[in-house]
């Protein structure tokens, strides 16, 4: 154990764990993203309030149970930076952390404490491939750490969408209209959803796999992303 402990000291020497948000080194006790980084973390506490900006974003488009948002999401701030960690930098950590501690929260809701089933909102293949991973399903894996809850990979992506960055509202929902189908569908047939993404702006990915979620019988859809990007 001595050697081991010698061992692991060495590397993290020349390759030090750090925070994936401040880029200092971690200590023993904390994992992926220091303490002084979590504390600052500007959480929206939208899942105490039904009636959210998140879910107002949704209202006469589709019909859901409930909306939130972890983080409030701003351009060149820490959430900013874990997001980019998380899509662009392979960091899967970070989708899994932050979603294990989204869960914790929104298990002091009585709106989304009795999911049935997890579902990200998926890639494309081709993006896939290039990624290695989907973040979204990241971030699932982490709530289901902390909610107990399994996820669901039937829904998925056939038609690979062009990027969403600088459409408008409505460009992006022609965008990713129609692209999404739903494999087994049984399963969720009169079950509990919780739809997952990680950064909502207007709303249009997460409306399209609504849309298709909502043909199943007795279904009832929840959403929640990572962060809020608000004007």
């Amino acid at each position: 154990m001595l050697k081991l402990s010698w061992i692991n000291n060495l590397i993290n020497l020349f390759y030090p764990n750090v925070c994936q948000s401040c880029g200092e080194a971690l200590n023993k006790q904390e994992n992926v993203i220091c303490i002084s980084c979590l504390l600052r973390l500007p959480k929206t506490g939208f899942h105490l309030h039904a009636e959210n900006p998140v879910s107002r974003i949704f209202w006469g488009r589709v019909e859901i149970k409930a909306a939130t948002s972890f983080l409030f999401f701003s351009k060149q701030g820490s959430v900013q930076n874990l997001i980019h960690q998380l899509k662009y930098k392979g960091q899967k950590d970070v989708g899994i952390e932050l979603g294990r501690l989204f869960g914790i929260e929104l298990l002091q809701s009585p709106e989304f404490s009795n999911i049935d089933f997890i579902i990200p909102v998926p890639l494309h293949p081709k993006k896939m491939n290039k990624r290695g991973y989907n973040q979204s399903l990241m971030i699932a894996e982490g709530l289901k750490k902390s909610m107990n809850v399994e996820t669901f990979t039937g829904l998925q992506r056939n038609v690979h969408s062009t990027t969403q960055t600088k459409k408008s509202r409505y460009e992006r929902w022609e965008n990713v209209k129609g692209i999404f189908v739903l494999e087994q569908q049984e399963q969720l047939e009169n079950k509990s959803i919780l739809l997952i993404d990680d950064v909502l702006t207007t709303g249009a990915t997460l409306e399209a796999c609504a849309a298709v979620l909502s043909e199943v019988q007795g279904i009832t859809i929840s959403i929640a992303t990572l962060a809020y990007a608000h004007n």
